[in-house]
C-alpha cells in the first residue's frame, strides 16, 4: 500500500496536478482540489477494494487494473501492456507470432475486425474485415476492453477457439471455429501480372517492410521494364508508422507526405519526401477497402493528395491517430494515442477514411473474379 501512495505522490509532484488557483480569481470561480485530497480519495477507494472485494487481489494486481482502466477510458487504441503483452506486441511487429492473425479494435463494446492478415488462421476460417466478434467460446465479451479481448484470442498453436460473429447482411450470429497457429507474415509480395504491369501486395507495415518494398520494386524493374504498378493495400490494417513514410517516399519525388498534431512538441511533426521516385513517374494505382487502415491510409492519402496515384476500390477504415509505445522500464509498457495525422492537403482521416478516386465494389462471394484488380489493370492500360 505504501508503494502505491509513494508512486502517486511522485506523479503529483512531477505533473503539478492540482496546483493552487490564481489568487486573482474571484470567490465565485471554482477552485481545484488539492493533491492531498485526491490522494486521500484514491487511497480510501483502493483500501476498500483491497480489503473488502470478494476476491483477494495483490497491490500490484490492483494497480495494474487502475492503469488499465485509465487508458481504456481514453480511446480504443490506448492500452496498458504487461510483460507478456509487451513481448507479444514486439513479436507481432517483427513477423511471427502465435494466434489468429487479425487486427482488431473496440467499437461500442464489441471487437471490431479491421482486417485478417493474409493466409492467417483468421483469414482461412472466413473472418472478414468489418466483422464484429460478440462471443468467444459461447461467452459474451461485450465491454471487456481491447487488451483483455486480445488476451482471450491468443493461445497455443493447435488450440481451437469458437467465435460468435455479427456480419453486415447476415440476420443471425455466425459461429466460426478457428485453430490457432504460428502466424507467418510475409508483408511484401510481388509479381508481373501483365506485360509491363507490376503488382505489389503489402499485407502489413512491419519492421523492414519499407526496405522490402523498395527491393521488390527494383527487382520488378530489373526483370521487366514497368509501364505501371498496382499497389494492393486491401485488408492491410496498418502497423509501423515509419514504414509508411518510407514507402510513400519511394513513390513521391518531393513535397509533404503527412503531418501529425498533438499536445507535446515532439508530436507535432512534418514528413517530407526526399528526391527520387523509384517508379520514375510511371502510372500507379493503389487498391484500398474497408480493411485498409492507419499506415495504409497514410500512404494512400499522400499519393492521392500529391496527384501521384489513382486510388481505387472502397472507402478505407478511417483510423487517423498515432500511438506511441512507451516502455515503463520494468518489462511493461503503455501504448498511448499521442497525435492525429493529416494528409498533405490537411485532411483528417480519423472516422472518415480515404474516399477512392474510382469506386469499385468487390465481386459476390460465389464469384472468384477480382473485379477491383481487373479495374486497376484497365486503369493502367489507359495511360500506357
Amino acid at each position: 500500500m505504501l508503494k502505491i501512495i509513494l508512486m502517486l505522490s511522485t506523479l503529483v509532484s512531477i505533473t503539478g496536478y492540482g496546483a493552487q488557483t490564481d489568487p486573482q480569481q474571484s470567490d465565485s470561480a471554482p477552485t481545484e482540489r488539492l493533491p492531498l485530497q485526491e490522494l486521500r480519495l484514491f487511497t480510501q477507494v483502493f483500501e476498500q477494494v483491497r480489503t473488502g472485494y470478494v476476491e483477494e487481489l495483490s497491490d500490484d494486481q490492483l494497480f495494474d487494473r487502475v492503469i488499465e482502466g485509465l487508458l481504456a477510458n481514453l480511446d480504443p487504441h490506448s492500452v496498458y501492456l504487461n510483460e507478456q503483452d509487451y513481448q507479444q506486441l514486439q513479436q507481432h511487429t517483427s513477423g511471427d507470432y502465435s494466434g489468429l492473425g487479425m487486427e482488431i479494435t473496440i467499437d461500442q463494446g464489441l471487437i471490431h475486425v479491421i482486417a485478417p492478415i493474409d493466409d492467417s488462421p483468421a483469414a482461412t476460417a472466413g473472418i472478414k474485415a468489418g466483422d464484429y466478434i460478440v462471443e468467444i467460446d459461447q461467452q459474451s465479451i461485450r465491454g471487456i476492453g481491447l487488451q483483455k479481448a486480445t488476451d482471450r484470442l491468443r493461445g497455443a498453436p493447435g488450440s481451437k477457439i469458437t467465435l460468435g460473429i455479427l456480419r453486415e447482411g447476415e440476420t443471425e450470429t455466425l459461429e466460426l471455429t478457428v485453430e490457432r497457429d504460428i502466424v507467418h507474415i510475409n508483408s511484401v509480395r510481388s509479381r508481373i501480372i501483365e506485360e509491363g504491369i507490376g503488382y505489389i501486395r503489402l499485407a502489413l507495415f512491419q519492421t523492414d517492410s519499407g526496405n522490402e518494398f523498395e527491393a521488390a520494386l527494383k527487382q520488378l524493374q530489373a526483370d521487366h521494364p514497368l509501364k505501371g504498378l498496382i499497389l494492393d493495400l486491401r485488408n492491410n490494417p496498418g502497423g509501423l508508422f515509419p514504414e509508411s513514410i518510407t514507402i510513400a517516399d519511394a513513390l513521391i519525388d518531393q513535397g509533404l507526405l503527412v503531418y501529425t498534431e498533438g499536445r507535446l512538441p515532439i508530436a507535432n511533426q512534418q514528413f517530407n519526401a526526399t528526391s527520387g521516385d523509384l517508379l520514375n513517374g510511371a502510372p500507379l494505382v493503389v487498391m484500398i477497402n474497408g480493411g485498409s487502415a492507419s499506415a495504409s491510409e497514410i500512404v494512400a492519402g499522400a499519393l492521392q493528395d500529391r496527384g501521384r496515384a489513382t486510388i481505387l476500390g472502397e472507402r478505407s477504415f478511417g483510423k487517423g491517430s498515432v500511438q506511441t509505445l512507451i516502455p515503463l522500464g520494468d518489462g511493461r509498457a503503455i501504448k498511448l494515442t499521442t497525435a492525429n495525422y493529416f494528409t498533405p492537403n490537411g485532411r483528417s482521416i480519423h472516422g472518415e477514411g480515404i474516399e477512392p478516386d474510382q469506386v469499385v465494389e468487390p465481386a459476390e462471394e460465389d464469384n472468384d473474379s477480382d473485379l477491383q484488380l481487373e479495374a486497376a489493370i484497365a486503369q493502367l492500360k489507359k495511360h500506357s
